[in-house]
């Protein structure tokens, strides 16, 4: 994983540094929006409509409109004025029980790894936090936004979940809450019968996304029929690092062993090479025959 903010908790007069980890993905297949006819992309392009011309994104600004129709336009530097007391800084603001903090209220979630530096700050921060059967409701800045947030305790890590401001969260307004529905006292025993009956512990792991693999399982069965359309003017890519399946890994493992040793047996076999002339040789002179080992003076003493 990748850290996306790094700061600290402030926990009264303690202070924990951590990095932050997004703690949940998207899993969903993601589509293209395409010409049903040849497969070419659509594509979606920002036009002004005063003067009619594309905007580059650098040009685009944030613009609040006002119910006259006036615009009000918000620099980058307007935006970078404003006050953000909790950058780089989680602020835990007090402790509330597990209960109060309503599962509707949670937006995105996140994990926190402390730095060397605060890892024991941070798991005594951690184990008393998770004795206590409490959050810690705090305050942090994310991406230009202030956001509220609960500390809690998953797997031995601190998470931290932003959660929703109360006004972000709409007010159930039904009619059938103000009728007078009349329930008997036997049905109301019975359902909480059921209820027993069905009640089992929540194991994540045994539920799986139906859907999700049904598609997949449509797609790959168009690439395996060979249903693929390729637009005009698009060359097929070289590949690219390695594919995400691993029986694909392997394959093309295997496929790139067979290349490299076929390539290998079909290279003409390299040339001897030839002993080097000696410079004062002249061409078609003879090769001179290596000269005598240099004799030893006991020789020489004997062949006087």
């Amino acid at each position: 994983m990748r850290s996306i903010w790094a700061g600290a908790i402030s926990f009264g007069l303690v202070v924990i540094p951590v990095k932050l980890y997004a703690a949940t993905e998207q899993r969903d297949i993601t589509f293209r929006q395409v010409h049903r006819e040849d497969g070419g992309r659509i594509q979606f392009r920002r036009f002004c409509t005063i003067d009619g011309e594309e905007i580059p994104y650098a040009d685009i600004a944030k613009g609040y409109e006002l119910p006259t129709g006036d615009m009000v336009v918000l620099t980058d530097e307007d935006l970078a004025e404003l006050p953000l007391v909790t950058a780089h800084r989680i602020e835990v603001l007090h402790f509330s029980p597990n209960a109060q903090v309503e599962p509707i209220l949670a937006n995105k979630s996140y994990y926190l790894e402390p730095e060397s530096t605060g890892a024991r700050a941070y798991v005594l921060f951690r184990d008393a936090l998770e004795k206590s059967g409490k959050v810690a409701v705090a305050k942090v800045a994310l991406r230009q936004r202030e956001a509220l947030a609960a500390l809690r305790v998953r797997e031995g890590v601190l998470t931290l979940e932003t959660l929703l401001w109360p006004d972000e969260v709409r007010k159930p307004e039904f009619p059938f809450l103000d009728e007078d529905i009349d329930v008997r006292q036997q049905e109301l025993k019975m359902a909480a019968s059921l209820i027993e009956t069905m009640t089992e512990d929540f194991e994540p792991d045994q539920f799986r996304d139906a859907y999700r693999e049904a598609l997949e399982a449509v797609v790959r069965a168009k690439v395996e029929g060979n249903e693929v359309v390729r637009p005009a003017g698009v060359e097929a890519p070289e590949p690219k690092g390695q594919p995400a399946d691993l029986t694909e890994i392997l394959r093309a493992s295997v496929s790139a062993l067979k290349a490299e040793r076929d390539g290998d047996t079909k290279k003409p076999p390299a040339k001897a090479k030839a002993p080097a002339r000696s410079r004062a040789a002249k061409p078609g002179a003879k090769p001179k025959t290596s000269e005598p080992a240099a004799k030893s003076p006991a020789r020489r003493k004997a062949s006087a």
